[in-house]
This record gives C-alpha cells, structure tokens and sequence, in this order.
C-alpha cells in the first residue's frame, strides 16, 4: 500500500511482559459477529457488496458485486482493541484480482496491527493508521515473493535498534504459489517487540512501533509510541480466504 498518515486515537500503555493464557476465536466459522467493516467511499458498517461474507465455514473476501475496484479498499474490524497477543491466521488467495485494482495489490492481503479505531476513519480515508503484517502471494514466475512483511501507514518501528523509515520491510519467508493455504502467526508485545512467523517459522522482528512524525505532530506531541489498538483484516482488490483468526492474551 502507499503510505498515507492519520490520525490515531489510542492509549499509551506502559510495555508488558508476557505470559500465556487460552485462545480465543475471533473468527466462529459461521458468521461475522464481532467484525465491523469500513471500506473507503463508505459508512463504516457498510459491507458494501457483501465483500466480506461467510462460506462454507470460511472467511472470504469477494467483489463479484463490485463493477471494478476503483480504490475502494475494505479493512474488517475486530470489535475489541488489545495490546499484548499471539494472533494467528490461516489465509489463501484464490481466483483473480478483480478490474480496476493497482498491479501492487495483485494476491495482496494482510491484517493491521495498533488499528486506529474505526469509527476515527474519514469516510474516504483509504487505510487505517496501524502496523500491517502483509500477506503477499507468489506469483508463479520463480521469484522471490515473501509473506508476512512489515508496512507502516502512519507510522514507524524500529529495526536493529534503529528507526526504520522506509515504508515497507520484506520477511525473510518463502514463497508460496498457488491457493496453498499459510499459517502466519504474530506476537505482539505492547509497545515493545513485534514478531511475524510463517508455517511456525520466524521470518521478521522489529519493535517499538509509534506513531510517524507527521501523525504524530496532527496528534499535537511528539513521538508517541502505541502500546493497543484494533485489529483488522484487508480487502484490496485479490480475493482471499480466511479459515482461522485466532488469538491468545499475553499479559502480566
């Protein structure tokens, strides 16, 4: 996604240590309860064109109602924001990127992190101020395309102890053609270290996440570190599934 900067309304909590308690289902196999969509151009609760649906117990992202994409990307919120957690997701692309989409968002999905809360979005605001673990889909041409990355729309982390600017971080994961399904798997402590794993893998670590310069100035302070936020799950114009969208608590 390109970078954008907004406004992220969040608390700042102190870091937490970490320990382990059950898992939780974010995603019950057979409904949407508990997610609220915002696709840009719309309200927020508005599932323009039934995008995100529930199939034959699977989570899935659809736009055969749509005529073309034309920048209308879709974030689903989870309703409760959280600061400290093992999330995992099982997703696959399927099908074909839908017309109107950007070459970039070919078998391109992933989930937002530290979310802005979604009732803050502007109605034509594209994405969520936030963390992404993006998922990306190889493309079957023998190269390289990695999974679970780092982008940061409205924000920075810190990588090897130092600030990292740039807007996106590739993993050091495989490539995974085809509708094969991938486990991704991210710990989230707080405002302290983040960790993305594929297949049960580490492929990426970085810490520190906050609010960028800009969104950190329209806020009316200086660098300001999240410590919570919502959790979001993307539509941006290539269909995919989501079969699992677990989470377990970490906390003191």
């Amino acid at each position: 996604m390109p970078r954008l900067f907004a406004l992220l309304v969040v608390a700042t909590l102190p870091c937490q240590a970490i320990a382990e308690a059950g898992w939780i289902d974010l995603f019950n196999g057979q409904n949407l309860d508990g997610w609220t969509p915002k696709i840009t151009g719309h309200a927020l609760g508005d599932n323009f064109g039934s995008t995100f649906r529930v199939d034959g117990g699977l989570l899935k992202v659809r736009y055969d109602n749509y005529d073309r994409f034309d920048g209308q990307y879709g974030h689903l919120f989870w309703e409760t924001p959280y600061s400290a957690y093992h999330l995992l997701i099982e997703y696959r692309f399927v099908g074909a990127q839908l017309a109107g989409g950007p070459d970039w968002a070919i078998r391109n999905s992933g989930v937002m992190l530290h979310a802005q809360p979604p009732a803050t979005m502007a109605l034509t605001q594209d994405f969520p101020t936030s963390i992404e673990a993006q998922f990306l889909g190889g493309m079957s041409n023998d190269r390289p395309r990695p999974t679970a990355n780092l982008c940061t729309p409205g924000t920075d982390v810190m990588v090897d102890g130092s600030l990292y600017p740039p807007h996106c971080l590739n993993s050091a994961s495989a490539t995974h053609d085809g509708d094969q399904w991938v486990k991704v798997e991210l710990i989230v402590r707080g405002c302290g270290t983040i960790t993305h794993l594929v297949n049960g893998a580490v492929v990426l670590e970085y810490s520190a996440p906050r609010l960028s310069e800009p969104a950190a100035h329209q806020r009316g302070s200086g660098d300001v570190l999240l410590s919570e936020g919502y959790i979001a799950l993307q539509s941006e114009s290539h269909p995919v599934d989501f079969r699992k969208v677990q989470l377990k608590l970490l906390s003191d």
